[in-house]
């Protein structure tokens, strides 16, 4: 019944959020907005680059230079080669999986490439990688990047399925009418998570079976 298995990357494929947020504390305590972990997570895992840019000006009240993340960039490629890791249990999943799959992240191509490839993910995506940054007008939490995979893929909205972790990728499924599995072992708690039209799971090793067990879209 599943045409396609849409999955997000960045907590869902490789274990990268962790590192983000101690990036975005040193950057936005530098820009003079000091957050804890948690209100970083709240505010902007999930988003992409321009809509992470442009809610802090917002905060801010004033613009920021495009290439403003670009003196946080050596950290966080440093920390990425230290500890860039593939999510638990996904190396396996992938390989059992027996579906049609996908990419779809708000992360820039640039990134995809190289969190995949440090991973040892890309090839097993490559040609199917979707940019929620550069392939289409808007990102999550709208359904464009979801929708813009899935016909290029030559898939039914309804018989797709969306891997997520976050409220922003969550509601971009929910918005394009495709069932949600909500993956909740990453940095979101599952209280974020809850919502209709989704499956919470806390392991990703529980994947396949969820799947096998998925009703189809008249049921959903």
């Amino acid at each position: 019944m599943i045409e396609l298995v849409i999955f997000d990357c960045d907590g869902v494929l490789i274990d990268s959020e962790p590192i983000g947020v101690e990036v975005d504390k040193v950057a936005l305590a530098a820009l003079g907005l000091p957050m804890g972990e948690q209100e970083i997570v709240e505010r902007f895992v999930g988003l992409s680059h321009r809509a992470k840019t442009a809610a802090l000006e917002q905060l801010l009240g004033r613009s920021l230079p495009a290439d403003w993340w670009e003196e946080y960039r050596p950290l966080h490629t440093r920390l990425t080669e230290e500890r860039l890791a593939p999510v638990e249990g996904i190396t396996a999943v992938l390989a059992q999986l027996g579906l049609p799959d996908c990419v779809a992240s708000n992360s820039s191509h640039r990134w995809l490439r190289r969190g995949l490839g440090l991973t040892g993910l890309y090839e097993r995506f490559a040609g199917r990688i979707f940019s929620g940054a550069e392939d289409v007008a808007r990102g999550k939490p709208a359904p464009d990047l979801f929708l813009h995979a899935a016909r290029t893929l030559g898939a039914d909205p309804a018989r797709c399925v969306v891997i997520e972790d976050s409220p922003h990728g969550l509601a971009a499924a929910n918005a394009a009418g495709i069932p949600a599995f909500a993956y909740t072992g990453g940095v979101n708690p599952a209280t974020r998570l809850t919502g209709p039209g989704r499956v919470l799971f806390d392991d990703m090793r529980k994947l396949p079976e969820l799947l096998a067990a998925h009703p189809g879209p008249a049921a959903a």
